[in-house]
């Protein structure tokens, strides 16, 4: 069956490069958790990136915006050479194949730690300056409304749809309670402007040198970013649902985020054991709702392959559910009902 979606996108930035005489070829990077399609487009030996993003389900001018918002605060993105907003195609900067997510793994067989260090070092500066210097007037917030929204997906698509489970009314009210309490907790935070899945498949290792210590990252896939808890980005990429880290090393950056905090434009003025119940916290819903995003992409997209890394997501927010008292009855209930029932399901699956 034909493409008709590549084909258009090709014909499109055939007329954007007229002078080529080339066919312009596109080659398959990735298909990401959305309905976008990114290909690798080379004209006259230079390597862009072409998105396919389908308008009735991708917004590319909320996109081009944020670009522009990010790019204004110093924060490095990919520049956006041509864009048709009504077709939902773009031809952006192509920065390579080196996401931190491939680095840290290569540099993890190698026991090379320090460099490890550094590059979250320089994730956590680009955070803050995310924080400090995106400017959030153009930026919607991140309601209470919609956390408690993205939990939901845990009860409808995880725990109904993917494990068949019957949740019982009293089961949904303890459930509704925990939603409350966790949305309750985000909202209390101070709000700045927030990444939404600031993590190592979204953080890219830039060509430009070689690489030296705190050289920025290339930051991508920032179009949902609203003004929200302070927390959030900084616990998708400490916890983060495709590669993890020993305590000590989480705690070491933990402290490095806090200091740098601190002393900026940020000005977060609470005691370390406010902020780690706060960082804690804000995982513990960020945890729900990739647990019932993975599900999703499982169910309705038919990626499966997000489902291995639900046992990782489940392990963080078991670890750190358990030491909060007010998560008490939803850990025990989590436990009873859920844990096994995920390892068989995932089994069947593989």
């Amino acid at each position: 069956m034909k493409n008709t979606r590549k084909d258009s996108l090709k014909a499109w930035l055939q007329l954007q490069f007229s002078d080529c005489r080339e066919d312009i070829k596109l080659s398959l990077i990735s298909g990401d958790a959305s309905f976008r399609k990114y290909y690798r487009v080379e004209v006259k030996g230079t390597n862009y990136v072409a998105v396919d993003a389908p308008p009735s389900y991708e917004d590319l001018k909320r996109f081009i915006n944020i670009a522009q918002v990010y790019s204004q605060a110093s924060i490095i993105t990919p520049s956006v050479f041509f864009k048709d907003i009504e077709n939902g195609f773009m031809l952006l900067e192509d920065f390579g194949d080196q996401t931190y997510f491939n680095k840290l793994n290569s540099l993890k067989e190698k026991n090379n730690f320090g460099e490890i260090n550094n590059l979250y070092e320089s994730a956590i500066d680009t955070l803050v300056d995310i924080q400090a210097k995106v400017d959030g007037t153009s930026l919607n917030f991140y309601e209470s409304k919609l956390l408690y929204e993205e939990m939901e997906l845990f009860t409808n698509w995880f725990c109904d749809l993917f494990l068949g489970l019957e949740v019982d009314e009293i089961a949904r009210k303890l459930i509704s309670k925990t939603f409350t309490f966790l949305t309750e907790a985000s909202v209390s935070q101070k709000q700045v402007p927030v990444h939404r899945d600031y993590h190592s498949r979204n953080l890219m290792v830039l060509k430009e040198s070689n690489y030296h210590p705190h050289q920025k990252p290339g930051v991508i896939d920032f179009q949902d970013a609203l003004n929200g808890p302070y927390t959030y980005d900084l616990v998708s990429l400490l916890r983060d649902a495709y590669i993890r880290w020993d305590i000590d090393y989480v705690s070491k950056w933990v402290d490095y985020y806090f200091e740098n905090a601190q002393q900026t434009a940020l000005n977060i003025k609470v005691s370390r054991d406010q902020f780690i119940r706060e960082f804690d916290l804000m995982g513990l819903q960020r945890q729900l709702k990739v647990m019932g995003i993975f599900a999703r992409l499982s169910i309705r997209d038919n990626k499966a392959g997000y489902l291995a890394d639900i046992p990782l997501v489940m392990d963080y927010f078991l670890e750190i559910g358990q030491k909060y008292q007010e998560l008490e009855p939803f850990i025990l209930w989590f436990n009873d009902n859920v844990v096994d029932n995920v390892k068989v399901k995932i089994q069947q699956k593989e």
